[in-house]
């Protein structure tokens, strides 16, 4: 279940990956932080920020983008510079890569990337275009 977020938060998982999420996805997550996005492909689970605000929510967001993108990139063929933000419960992920331009800015653009065989995808060209449930 999705809940708001306090903005410092974000600006604390920011400051540990060392980038800049994209404005749109960080409305979104002040708002809903985590849920469920859908595609044609598959629904995906949101990766929350992680809130320390109190007991619970800790515990709900204990799978946290720090977490998951730590993790992810245990992965042989997980992009060195991606950050993950779902998972279709399958091993593959959602993610968001750096500006061409910017290395530490976050591209709005949202990718999928298949953990068989490295494969990544544009899924979207941000967040708002993916139906929320």
């Amino acid at each position: 279940m999705a809940f708001p977020i306090d903005v410092k938060y974000i600006i604390e998982t920011e400051e540990h990956l060392g980038v800049e999420f994209p404005y749109e996805f960080k409305q979104k997550m002040i708002n809903q932080n985590g849920g469920e996005l859908i595609t044609e492909d598959y629904d995906w689970q949101l990766y929350p920020f992680f809130d320390k605000s109190d007991k619970k929510r800790i515990s709900r967001t204990c799978n946290h983008i720090i977490l998951e993108t730590k993790q992810a990139k245990e992965w042989h063929n997980f992009p060195e510079n991606a950050v993950a933000i779902a998972t279709n419960g399958c091993g593959d992920y959602l993610i968001l890569l750096p500006l061409e331009k910017d290395a530490k800015q976050l591209s709005e653009k949202i990718y999928s990337w298949f953990h068989e065989k490295g494969e990544i995808k544009e899924v979207t060209k941000n967040i708002t275009e993916l139906i929320e449930e």
